[in-house]
Order: C-alpha cells, then sequence, then structure tokens
C-alpha cells in the first residue's frame, strides 16, 4: 500500500480518537478505580477488533444499509452506557491502600472488578458504538486503492489495525494520565469520577435523541 496513504489515514484515524467520546469516559472511569488498565483498555481493543473484522468481510456495509439494524445498536450502546454511567454516579471510587502501601482505586466494595468482567465492559462500550462501526465503514474506503496489489478487505483490516493502534496509544495516554494524577487528589479524583459517569448518561441521552430525530424526520 502506499505510504502516503497510510500515514494520511492514521493522522485522520489519531484525529478522531482524540475526539472525546463514550470510550474517553470509560476509560477516565477506569483509570480512577482500577488497579490496572490493560483488561479495560484490552476491552475496548477487542470490541474494535471486532468492528474492524466485519468491515473488511462486508458486514459492516451489510450493516449500515439496514438502518433499523443500526438503531437497534444505538439503543443498546445507549442503555449500556446509561448503565455504566449511572453505576460509577452511585458508586464512585475511593482511595484506597493496598498491601505495598500504594494507594489504588476501589468500588465501595474497597475491590476491583474481576478483569474479564472489564474486558467484556470495554468490548461493549467500543462494540455497541454505532458511531465507531460508521465511522469505520465511511472513512476507511476512502483510504483504499483499487489500483493496489492487496485485495480490498486486506487494505480495509489494515487500515482498521492502524485505527486500533490509534485507539491503544490514546486510551493507554489517557487512563494513564487519569491514573497518575487524580488519584494524588482524592477530591478531584471524586469530582472527576462523578463527570466521567455523568458524561457516560448524557451520551446516552444523545444517542436515543439522534435516533429519536431520525425518525422523526423519516
Amino acid at each position: 500500500m502506499n505510504t502516503e496513504l497510510l500515514l494520511a489515514c492514521w493522522a485522520m484515524m489519531t484525529l478522531m480518537v482524540l475526539v472525546p467520546g463514550p470510550d474517553w469516559a470509560y476509560v477516565i472511569a477506569a483509570g480512577t478505580q482500577e488497579r490496572t488498565l490493560l483488561p479495560s483498555i484490552a476491552g475496548i481493543l477487542v470490541g474494535y477488533l471486532l468492528a474492524v473484522t466485519a468491515v473488511a468481510i462486508g458486514v459492516g456495509a451489510a450493516v449500515a444499509a439496514m438502518p433499523w439494524v443500526l438503531t437497534g445498536l444505538t439503543l443498546a450502546a445507549a442503555g449500556y452506557l446509561a448503565y455504566l454511567g449511572v453505576r460509577v454516579l452511585m458508586h464512585p471510587p475511593v482511595v484506597a491502600a493496598d498491601a505495598s502501601g500504594a494507594t489504588g482505586g476501589a468500588g465501595p466494595s474497597g475491590a476491583s472488578a474481576h478483569p474479564w468482567l472489564r474486558v467484556l465492559q470495554g468490548a461493549g462500550v467500543s462494540g455497541l458504538n454505532p458511531k465507531g462501526l460508521l465511522v469505520l465503514v465511511v472513512l476507511l474506503p476512502q483510504f483504499t486503492d483499487a489500483a493496489s496489489a492487496w485485495p480490498i478487505q486486506v487494505q480495509l483490516a489494515v487500515l482498521g489495525l492502524i485505527f486500533v493502534g490509534s485507539c491503544a496509544l490514546v486510551y493507554s495516554a489517557v487512563g494513564v494520565g487519569a491514573k497518575a494524577v487524580l488519584r494524588a487528589r482524592p477530591t478531584a479524583l471524586r469530582v472527576v469520577s462523578r463527570v466521567s459517569g455523568a458524561a457516560m448518561v448524557v451520551l446516552a441521552v444523545v444517542l436515543v435523541a439522534e435516533q429519536v430525530a431520525h425518525l422523526v424526520a423519516a
């Protein structure tokens, strides 16, 4: 593939990932609540890898052509985000000392969620994000080259992996920043945790409002 095309795709995808959204809210909440970010970020990446796979094999285009499927995905995403946001609002993290004397975020019971549960939660946040799927369906094909020796499906897979790589870099930085800065300030930790929880609820409302607007306009 053309190197310049790959760099252009990487720059575009990185800019898109830098725009705050459900992923940001979830990663910030994980950074303030959990002792390690790896399961949460891994879950986000698994969700997007599944979306990239769907796009590469043509499922993404088929889904985009069926408005009722996208509506269902949007409502599912809204419900899931609202659930996560309300849970954070009701049970904000606290700073507790672990066995080594270091501080770590914990839920109301003083223990972090099971790592596999956090992977599934992260995959749900990104995998149920209809905007993420639309981005992959609409933008990735614009960076493919019909004259390339690589099949279009392979090109889409490579470009999708670039997007996932950008997600890994940006969300790792966001989560580490939340962990390092906010855990040293318990008051700020509680405030930002509530803000991230509220952000997920607001995003859920926005997703539903967008669907209602589309249905009214149809």
